[in-house]
């Protein structure tokens, strides 16, 4: 798909992978429309962006409030003219035993990572469909193909992430309309937290900078990819867990033991 010239609708624009593939994609000549929360570190995104290609519309919203999704979509094409691409970036993590998660945390979660995305895409999807041409890119995560032991709740939104976006590719195949999802692997960004951060440093879990992912998406847009996960041995991985999962049950139990062991103490150290 032809970057330059592309409009873009990016949510999550001001977080640690969005705002790397904010300046990626503008520096291919994309236009952009950015979501997100903060309106300041919009603003200043927006301005950065100017400097280097077109102008960049900065849109605040919190797509976990209802109804937020469709009007997000009609300012963006106020902005822009037209959505080309969506890019469903903004989301939530969580790092914690299941049991003792938080229920307006976990809704939360559920209304950023999943439904969200599945609004947004309703609401751009026959702008698209009424063109014959448009790319809806879902930003998941190596946990939506792996169950990771105290990630239970984010695990699930992804899970049912690459479901959406693997049943949608198929639902859009004969309109021209494309679907594509990137399962990143750890990445450092601030959405992963201190506890998180120390977890993979013990694991020896390969972490990934925000601008190489940013790279590898916007490849992936121009290359036409319908599925991309980020990372050779998680990805063999991830295909291991969906053929014979019993078979990895073991490595991800004993990372499980080191997280546990983790909470434990940072609960008795706070």
């Amino acid at each position: 798909m032809k970057l330059a010239g592309s409009r873009i609708l990016l949510t999550g624009a001001t977080g640690g992978i969005g705002r790397c593939l904010a300046q990626e994609l503008a520096g291919r000549g994309a236009r952009l429309a950015l979501a997100g929360r903060d309106a300041t570190r919009l603003e200043l995104l927006a301005s950065k962006i100017a400097g280097a290609s077109a102008p960049a519309a900065a849109l605040t919203f919190d797509l976990a409030q209802p109804h937020s999704q469709a009007a997000l979509v009609d300012r963006s094409i106020a902005a822009l003219g037209s959505i080309d691409i969506l890019i469903n970036n903004a989301g939530r993590a969580h790092f914690g035993e299941f049991a003792r998660q938080d229920e307006t945390a976990m809704r939360e979660l559920i209304e950023t990572n999943l439904a969200a995305p599945l609004l947004l895409a309703r609401a751009a999807l026959p702008h698209m469909l009424a063109r014959g041409s448009g790319c809806i890119v879902n930003i998941g995560s190596v946990f939506g193909a792996i169950g990771f032991p105290y990630h239970a709740a984010y695990s699930a939104t992804k899970f049912a992430l690459r479901g959406f976006s693997e049943a949608l590719r198929r639902e859009l195949a004969d309109t021209g309309v494309k679907v594509l999802y990137v399962a990143p692997r750890a990445t450092a960004t601030a959405m992963n937290g201190r506890e998180a951060l120390t977890l993979m440093a013990e694991t020896g879990t390969a972490v990934d900078s925000p601008e190489k992912v940013a790279g590898i998406i916007a490849d992936a847009l121009a290359r036409d990819r319908k599925e991309v996960v980020i990372g050779g041995p998680e990805g063999f991985f991830a295909r291991l867990n969906g053929l014979l999962p019993r078979m990895v049950d073991g490595a991800l139990i004993r990372q499980g033991r080191v997280a546990a062991r983790l909470l434990l103490k940072n609960k008795a150290a706070g």
